[in-house]
């Protein structure tokens, strides 16, 4: 029997690792995951407006870590350095996704109006601009609108999940017209079943499409 595929997970804040720990117990236990967190890229991403070359060379060099302990693709969870994950996938040869590529590309074959629940405000601009850069390629008719739930990421460093799938859900349930809800970071994906039970609107998460994507990409049925 072959060795399941080794997938290394990049953390740049611990709320991440819980929803994707989870997501792959559900849709591929047998996966051999390893975790790594660096913790002082979040609260340094936020210091900065842009990303800056120092942080650009901590994900490069993260990249090559996994690379170098015989990962075979690499998925970072935090979704605030998209260029620099973009810039550390070409100097390897395995696969890199970004946090949120794959849930963007779901909901722009999904079609129309898609509303972005984010929670982390530097995330927001890299984001978009992955969304557009997507819709460019597939559907340039496909559109995004951003909503910041204001609270639930402090919410939920505390440690009260609770409060921030209330608010994360309290958002979606004023959300209308649109054709998809997608929730914008890892750490947000703990209020799926609770956006879900307050609208009719298609709810996607960045881990559920994230591992759909890592196992079309290494042939894992």
């Amino acid at each position: 029997m072959s060795k399941p595929p080794r997938i290394t997970l990049v953390h740049a804040t611990p709320i991440a690792m819980e929803p994707i720990r989870l997501a792959f117990a559900a849709a591929w236990p047998e996966a051999d995951l390893v975790n790594l967190l660096e913790d002082s890229l979040s609260p340094d991403r936020a210091r900065q407006d842009e990303i800056t070359d120092a942080l650009a060379a901590r994900i490069a060099a993260l990249t090559a870590y996994a690379r170098q302990i015989g990962s075979d693709a690499v998925l970072f969870t935090c979704s605030a350095f998209g260029r620099a994950i973009e810039q550390a996938a070409a100097t390897v040869d395995i696969p890199v996704l970004k946090p949120n590529e794959a849930m963007f590309e779901a909901a722009i074959r999904q079609g129309g109006r898609t509303a972005m629940l984010y929670t982390f405000p530097p995330a927001r601009a890299g984001m978009e601009a992955e969304f557009r850069e997507e819709a460019a390629l597939t559907d340039p008719g496909a559109v995004l609108e951003s909503f910041l739930v204001e609270g639930a990421i402090e919410a939920v460093r505390a440690g009260d999940v609770e409060t921030h799938n209330r608010l994360v859900a309290s958002a979606a349930a004023e959300l209308s017209g649109f054709d998809s809800i997608v929730l914008g970071h890892f750490s947000t994906a703990r209020a799926l079943q609770a956006v879900r039970a307050v609208t009719d609107i298609p709810v996607l998460s960045s881990p559920d499409a994230a591992i759909d994507k890592v196992k079309r990409l290494l042939g894992v049925a």
